[in-house]
C-alpha cells in the first residue's frame, strides 16, 4: 500500500459489542495504530498519549482506533482499566495487520518472536492513506499524529 491509495475495506470485531467497518468511517480523518499487546508498558503509555490528546483528535472530526492480536475480551479489560475513550479493534486473524504490513520478526529476551510492529496510519476523510510510521518511538508519537492531522 502507498501513500495516497485508498485503502481497502476491512472489518473488525471492536469493543462495546460493535463491528468496526473501515468504509463506515468515511467523511473525517481516521488515526489506526496498531500496538503488539494490551497491558504492557509501552502499549498502555501510548494509549494513554491519544486518550490524553483525544478531545483534540474530536475538535478535528478525526477518529482514533487502537488495533492488536489481543482479544475482545482481553481489550474490554484493557480498555476499562486505562478510560480510553476509543475503541480497540481486535485482529486475531491478523486481517489488517497483514493489509497494513506491520507483523514482523522481532527479539523478545533473546528469542524470535512474531508480533506487531508499533506503526501507526492516517488515513483521510475520503480513505486515502496519508501518512504512516513504523517501528515509532512512543515518546511524543500521539502529538506527532495530531500534529500531521491538523494539515488535512
Amino acid at each position: 500500500m502507498q501513500l495516497m491509495d485508498i485503502v481497502e475495506d476491512f472489518e473488525l470485531p471492536a469493543t462495546g459489542g460493535q463491528l468496526f467497518k473501515l468504509s463506515a468511517m468515511r467523511g473525517g480523518p481516521l488515526v489506526l495504530y496498531f500496538y503488539p499487546k494490551d497491558d504492557t508498558p509501552g502499549c498502555t503509555d501510548e494509549g494513554l498519549q491519544f486518550k490524553t490528546l483525544y478531545p483534540e483528535f474530536t475538535k478535528l472530526k478525526c477518529s482514533v482506533l487502537g488495533i492488536s492480536r489481543d482479544t475482545i475480551s482481553s481489550h474490554e479489560r484493557f480498555k476499562a482499566k486505562m478510560e480510553f475513550p476509543f475503541p480497540l479493534l481486535s485482529d486475531v486473524d491478523e486481517k489488517a495487520c497483514t493489509l497494513f504490513d506491520v507483523m514482523k520478526l522481532k527479539n523478545m529476551y533473546g528469542k524470535t518472536v512474531r508480533g506487531i510492529s508499533r506503526s501507526t496510519f492516517v488515513i483521510d476523510a475520503a480513505g486515502h492513506l496519508r501518512r504512516e510510521w513504523r517501528g515509532l518511538s512512543v515518546p511524543g508519537h500521539a502529538a506527532e499524529v495530531l500534529t500531521f492531522v491538523k494539515t488535512l
